[in-house]
């Protein structure tokens, strides 16, 4: 009888920790889902915020929402696109202009561009919207942004707005600064960590709650879940979800290096190891060597044709590391021009989200110190958000 018990107990740790990396069946996204969804679009005029991420898995390859919505009689009536564009092509921070899909003659409405908010004239002609956007889970990525802004015309509107959830990549990970709302911006609207590790459904159920839409105005919201899927799954994205997050490598170390787009240090845009290699022409910075060029989606790069010095962390385990201030105090150590470091009009303070980090790293404090300093504030956070999960 004791064996048997000593036989079950490893039989248990293997099989819940088999569960927890794992998934034993196929996550389904919200949009994959079409059956719990498409019933309530039927005969109504519909608005669509997607882009090359808002696709459909199938037996043997993926169909585009919007193609796949009209296919089983949707009327589509407005693509509204974020930043890259409806087609995911364009470099970070380019305008999108609007214009027509050629494939399906659908007018594009752009929310990176003359406006970030839809107009009440753009949703006057829609009876509800769809958001099917996939994200990193990161703070700055601005696909929550337009979220946001999403949210607010919809609440103003009273227009109902369906959430079709994806998986977040970097789910597992409840890590940085909580930003002040004192340095709101595009690239930081919430009083969220830099990896906040919740869904866009899941964020939007806390923006809501939170009741964080101007007038404390709460937006008609319907999140379509994931299937089986929970946040400890390690989740490899089957599309690039920007330009310059190529692969899963690049996705993780996001949150950690996009800090040093506040600064004179590359981060690898232009160059085929986009967010997987940090460096400047300071020779001080590491052995390994790249120059950025204009390439499809690096437009213009940072240090652009100037050879930089650094670090390659294409072989590094960014999931087991988590997020880091290391690889940003080693090079601020290493700057021979230290007040020339941080980019004019200190960019990377709406990064952070509070100017804190900047007049750290200039005092010289260590990053055991920084994470104390953001401790209490990120503890805060970790209590709300568990009231706004839906995969646990």
């Amino acid at each position: 009888m004791k064996s048997s018990r000593l036989l079950i107990l490893p039989l248990v740790f293997f099989c819940t920790f088999f569960a927890v990396h794992y998934s034993f069946a196929q996550i389904q996204t919200g949009a994959d889902q079409t059956k719990l969804y498409v019933s309530t679009l039927q005969g109504k005029r519909v608005g669509m915020v997607v882009n090359h991420t808002s696709a459909i898995s199938r037996s043997g390859g993926y169909t585009h929402l919007v193609d796949s919505l009209k296919a089983l009689g949707i009327t589509i009536k407005t693509i509204f696109a974020p930043e890259h564009g409806f087609r995911g092509q364009a470099s970070a921070g380019e305008k999108i202009n609007n214009g027509i899909d050629v494939k399906t003659g659908i007018a594009i409405v752009s929310l990176y561009g003359a406006n970030r908010k839809p107009t009440p004239a753009q949703l006057d002609s829609l009876d509800v919207v769809i958001f099917d956007i996939q994200d990193v889970g990161v703070r700055f990525y601005t696909y929550i942004s337009t979220m946001h802004y999403v949210m607010e015309a919809c609440a103003e509107a009273n227009k109902p707005l369906v959430i079709l959830d994806r998986p977040n990549p970097n789910g597992h990970l409840v890590d940085g600064p909580v930003l002040d709302p004192a340095f709101k911006s595009f690239v930081g609207m919430h009083p969220i960590p830099v990896a906040h590790g919740l869904t866009v459904g899941e964020l939007a159920r806390m923006i809501n709650g939170e009741k964080w839409l101007p007038g404390g105005r709460q937006c008609p919201l319907t999140v379509v879940p994931i299937k089986n899927y929970n946040h400890a799954m390690a989740y490899d994205l089957p599309f690039a979800p920007s330009p310059n997050l190529p692969n899963r490598q690049s996705i993780l170390l996001y949150p950690s290096l996009c800090f040093f787009e506040g600064t004179v240090v590359s981060v690898g845009r232009g160059t085929d190891k986009q967010f997987q290699v940090i460096g400047s022409p300071n020779p001080k910075n590491g052995s390994y060597q790249f120059t950025p060029v204009d390439k499809p989606g690096a437009a213009n790069p940072p240090q652009k044709g100037q050879l930089c010095y650094g670090l390659d962390l294409t072989k590094i385990d960014a999931r087991k590391q988590g997020f880091t201030l290391k690889y940003l105090i080693s090079l601020y150590e290493k700057s021979p021009e230290k007040d020339k470091f941080f980019l004019k009009g200190n960019f990377i303070d709406k990064l952070y989200g509070s100017d804190q980090l900047r007049k750290q790293l200039i005092a010289g404090v260590s990053e055991k110190a920084i994470r104390k300093s953001w401790e209490p504030a990120l503890g805060e956070y970790k209590v709300k958000r568990k009231g706004y999960l839906l995969y646990r």
